[in-house]
């Protein structure tokens, strides 16, 4: 039996070594993020007209152009720069970025409120977390469930006005207010992020080429995670005064719940894939 053989027009496999961007764009990349929220960091603390805040945010416009540039040049680069430019795509990732601001701030924000204000230790705040916790990981399930029924547009929109209602709730509750009602109050918030989050990148990669999904869900998971980062370092320093603590904790929440608001209309604006 004779294998077929292998025109001489077939492409190769790609090869160690031939991708020359990648290097450079992940120092670049590495220098924008750490700049940006090092500037943050500090900014909240000393004011955005320190030399260091400036330095840093000098960094991250000067490593931020570089790595655009690393991948509009590059032969193989870790994000094309096409992909960037779908709607879909763009509006994704400022959902994403906009979602982990308000759930991780949130996370961040009770976290100290619980132990500087009602004095639990780092185990009872933990536990405090547990109901929360435990209801959102029966949600992603259910959101895939909405996803396929409804689309995926309707449980990101219920995901984020539930977080927007938990955190404006949550700037409602006196100082002195049992314990409990923080606890009641981190549920919605828990299950509006774990709603959304699921149904935004089913959305996300439903739109985009199979061969660039790993790519895309990359690119949303980093600006996640960038949202996370700058949510904690800009609320940290809003409530490190601890004279002035609950006054800076209700501004967190405040500016947390704004963002998420604004996306709301972004999500409208979401078209789903056609299906075939």
């Amino acid at each position: 039996m004779r294998w077929p053989s292998r025109s001489s027009s077939a492409p190769s496999p790609p090869r160690a070594g031939r991708c020359p961007s990648t290097g450079p764009g992940q120092v670049a990349a590495v220098a924008a993020l750490g700049g940006l929220t090092y500037a943050a960091i500090e900014a909240g603390a000393d004011g955005f007209g320190t030399s260091r805040v400036l330095v840093a945010l000098a960094v991250a416009v000067v490593a931020g152009v570089g790595y655009v540039i690393a991948q509009s040049r590059g032969r193989h680069p870790m994000t094309p720069l096409p992909l960037l430019r779908s709607r879909t795509m763009s509006l994704s990732v400022a959902i994403g970025f906009a979602l982990n601001i308000g759930f991780y701030g949130m996370i961040f924000l009770l976290g100290l409120y619980l132990q500087q204000v009602h004095g639990l230790s780092a185990l009872a705040t933990g536990v405090a977390f547990l109901p929360m916790t435990v209801l959102t990981s029966f949600i992603s399930p259910v959101a895939a469930r909405l996803s396929m029924r409804f689309g995926a547009r309707m449980p990101v929109i219920t995901g984020q006005l539930l977080i927007v209602a938990g955190l404006l709730a949550m700037v409602t509750v006196p100082a002195g207010a049992p314990v409990w009602q923080s606890v009641v109050l981190m549920m919605p918030v828990g299950v509006g992020g774990a709603m959304a989050v699921t149904a935004l990148v089913a959305l996300l990669l439903d739109s985009v080429p199979a061969e660039r999904a790993g790519v895309a869900g990359g690119v949303l998971n980093a600006a996640r995670q960038l949202g996370g980062a700058l949510a904690v370092a800009a609320f940290g320093a809003l409530v490190a005064d601890r004279a002035g603590f609950v006054d800076g904790l209700h501004t967190s929440l405040l500016i947390a719940a704004a963002t998420v608001g604004v996306t709301v209309p972004a999500t409208l604006s979401l078209r789903p894939a056609p299906r075939t």
